[in-house]
């Protein structure tokens, strides 16, 4: 079951007043990141953050859950959704637990097929 657009949205507006939040759809769920680093995700309309000591640190108790088949724990957030300040507490010091994202390789030119260009007319 894809996570519902209402859904994101709520989360969205809990978080309204963190910077840096931003989302991108992934296979019919969400991910949510923040300052390009991707902190949780959205999948069956429920929010697992990933796994940091500092959200460790800050969620008691903490209930795993996986966001997908074949993926590592994840903490699954339930009743922090409705507290807008400890929510976005979470997302931010997850953020700051994760390393900064890995610079995308520079795309390559396509390599020549070995056909002659066509003439100038």
């Amino acid at each position: 079951m894809a996570t519902d657009v209402d859904f994101l949205q709520f989360v969205l507006d809990q978080l309204a007043g963190t910077p840096g939040i931003t989302h991108r759809k992934m296979f019919g769920e969400y991910a949510l990141y923040r300052h390009g680093k991707v902190v949780a995700f959205l999948c069956d309309n429920q929010c697992f953050l990933k796994p940091t000591e500092a959200g460790r640190a800050l969620l008691d108790p903490v209930v795993d859950g996986f966001p997908y088949p074949g993926a590592k724990p994840h903490f699954l957030l339930s009743d922090e959704l409705e507290d807008r300040q400890r929510l976005a507490q979470l997302i931010c010091a997850t953020a700051d637990a994760l390393p900064e994202p890995k610079p995308r390789p520079a795309r390559q030119p396509r390599a020549a097929t070995g056909q002659r260009p066509k003439p100038a007319r």
